[in-house]
């Protein structure tokens, strides 16, 4: 079912089990795109249009753009991995316009009657047979449920604005650093180039080039350990310390840390969740993460630096080291928490 896409800021509801089920081909997915058992507890519920999601990036195969038909993300609706192991990454759902209902839709319900999955069929459909235990949700699916999308499809940018994903401004300066940053790769006239950069930068209030490798060449990185806990306050570190605990292609212990992540430096955030376990999005299969890592509530990634996927809506959690924070205490303690300066830049 192809309709307009609701902007941003719009209120759907999310129709019942019977109606969304009865759209859902034998494999719990339209389009290609499966409707999960996290999805059910949301049924029936009005919430808002928080970003189009008329493309979204691929995490496969490699950095790129997917373009994806009829669909769109839900204010604060992530899977909790319940029906998948238990995975951690806190993915930001898909939904598709087929499961809303929208101002002016009927009321009552418009499935049809027999036909499509049960909920029982669905769990079964999160977890394909064999050994090992390998999963399937939208993320590992997400190939399956798009097409290619080339960054400089202009197309994109113009649903970007129009659907309310992007302001306009962002969509006007933002392509400006994104040719910049192309030009800089070259390696032709880095130092003014890169200067130019940052120079615009700071007039956008920006962060400064974000694509720095790390200080440690080919040595082992270091670690820290501050045990934190869900709901603990935080400060991320600067940029330039932080390159001090990356080797030369960004990683800590085999962690990368991403332009993405570079203008979270300075900022106090709270830490949702220590990260132990996710899913592999090009297996299936759930991998334990063998060093401490965290999320930070309201730190998602922008794109707004990555060209290959500038403004994918998917809003993705980045993993944070440790030794990338530090511990701040609670406004008001009496207690001013880390030393380091929470100077961005």
């Amino acid at each position: 079912m192809s309709r307009r896409l609701p902007r941003a800021g719009e209120w759907v509801e999310i129709r019942s089990a019977a109606e969304i089920l009865a759209k859902l081909d034998a494999d719990g997915r339209l389009d290609g795109l499966p409707f999960m058992p996290e999805m059910l507890a949301f049924c029936g519920q009005r919430v808002q249009v928080v970003k189009s999601a008329h493309k979204t990036c691929d995490t496969i195969v490699r950095p790129r753009g997917l373009r994806m038909r009829d669909a769109v993300h839900l204010l604060d609706l992530r899977c909790d991995g319940a029906a998948h192991g238990g995975c951690q990454a806190r993915c930001l759902l898909f939904w598709k316009t087929a499961w809303l209902r929208f101002a002016g839709d009927p009321e009552g319900p418009t499935a049809s009657r027999g036909g499509g999955p049960t909920t029982d069929d669905l769990h079964r459909a999160a977890r394909r047979p064999g050994e090992p235990v390998r999963y399937a949700c939208q993320a590992t699916e997400l190939i399956r449920a798009t097409t290619p999308l080339a960054w400089w499809d202009p197309r994109q940018y113009v649903r970007d604005v129009f659907s309310g994903n992007v302001g306009l401004g962002a969509a006007l300066i933002t392509p400006v650093f994104v040719v910049l940053h192309r030009l800089i790769r070259t390696g032709v006239g880095y130092r003014a180039l890169l200067a130019t950069f940052n120079a615009l930068a700071r007039l956008a209030g920006r962060s400064p080039y974000p694509f720095l490798g790390g200080r440690l060449g080919r040595s082992s990185t270091p670690e820290a350990t501050l045990d934190l806990a869900p709901g603990e306050l935080v400060r991320v570190r600067n940029y330039e310390a932080i390159r001090g605990t990356l080797n030369a292609v960004n990683r800590n212990r085999g962690l990368l840390f991403s332009a993405e992540m570079v203008p979270y430096c300075g900022r106090t955030l709270r830490v949702l969740q220590r990260v132990e376990q996710i899913i592999d999005e090009a297996t299936g299969e759930m991998r334990r993460l063998p060093n401490a890592c965290v999320i930070l509530d309201g730190a998602v990634c922008r794109s707004e630096l990555t060209s290959e996927r500038v403004f994918c809506p998917r809003a993705i959690y980045p993993y944070w080291r440790e030794i990338w924070l530090e511990r701040v205490s609670e406004p008001g303690s009496g207690d001013s928490g880390g030393s380091e300066s929470s100077d961005g830049s």
